[in-house]
């Protein structure tokens, strides 16, 4: 008789254990709440526009001796698509045209930290309105952007428009060119460091000189650069450069005189 009442004990514990898993596993929480592209943006304050000084437009500053020439107006052969093939973009009078078909271009060499000048320029006759007009980006590390956009008729929100680290810090002031003139980018990067469970140890940093002007001044990262959501941390001490085949409607952009120098 003990037995059986010892064994009827162990029965209810079992079953009490077994429902309160039960319990446990039904129990729902109210889910987190979606983001939206427009969480991360803000429209004011907008840059000031300044007139940057005069560049010939048919003269570029020449890559030192030191640097890796990345695009010298002759083929992409130090470039390839994100899926390891031939990079497709149109390579033609010195210049490399956007293929919207092909997708972004990635170095095939990666860097950690270094000096990055190229040069963009969006068609005379572009059409569209803020994103959507002359979109692209430089990403370092294939990680945090530059943007590249048609800013000097057009506004958009001031993270996001051109010399802004997309969604994380606007650019210091605006200085643009017209449609169809070039644009230079001299971009200074410090990758990151990390602690053992995989945070910022040190964060990276980015200088970005547009057209001369300074319009980000050793700017620390918040982490990668989301077009929806809250920036990631990504443990990732070197990587590649990425340039963006952005799909919005309107004429491709061309770049030329990519060079870098490694620090």
């Amino acid at each position: 008789m003990k037995k059986q009442f010892n064994c009827l004990i162990l029965v209810s514990m079992l079953l009490a254990v077994t429902l309160g898993v039960q319990s446990q596993e039904k129990k729902e929480y109210p889910k987190q709440m979606g983001m939206k592209p427009e969480m991360t943006e803000w429209w004011d304050p907008q840059p000031e526009r300044v007139t940057p000084g005069e560049a010939n437009k048919n003269a570029f500053q020449s890559a030192p001796s030191d640097a890796i020439v990345l695009f010298d107006g002759k083929d992409l052969s130090k470039w390839q698509n994100s899926e390891g093939k031939a990079a497709g973009w149109r390579v033609h009078d010195g210049v490399v045209t956007v293929d919207k078909s092909k997708g972004d271009i990635i170095t095939k060499g990666e860097f950690k930290d270094f000096q990055l000048h190229l040069e963009w320029s969006v068609p005379k006759d572009i059409t569209g309105s803020g994103q959507g007009r002359g979109n692209s980006g430089v990403y370092l590390h294939k990680l945090y952007e530059v943007q590249i956009l048609e800013t000097y008729t057009q506004e958009t929100y001031s993270n996001g428009s051109a010399g802004s680290i997309y969604k994380q810090s606007a650019p210091l002031v605006n200085p643009s060119r017209k449609p169809g003139e070039w644009n230079v980018y001299d971009i200074i990067f410090t990758a990151p460091t990390f602690t053992k469970d995989g945070n910022y140890r040190t964060p990276p940093t980015v200088t970005v000189q547009f057209n001369g002007v300074l319009v980000q001044n050793h700017v620390a990262l918040q982490g990668t650069t989301e077009y929806i959501g809250l920036p990631r941390t990504v443990v990732q001490e070197t990587g590649p450069i990425l340039l963006q085949s952005h799909a919005d409607p309107s004429e491709p952009i061309s770049f030329r005189n990519i060079w870098i120098r490694e620090l």
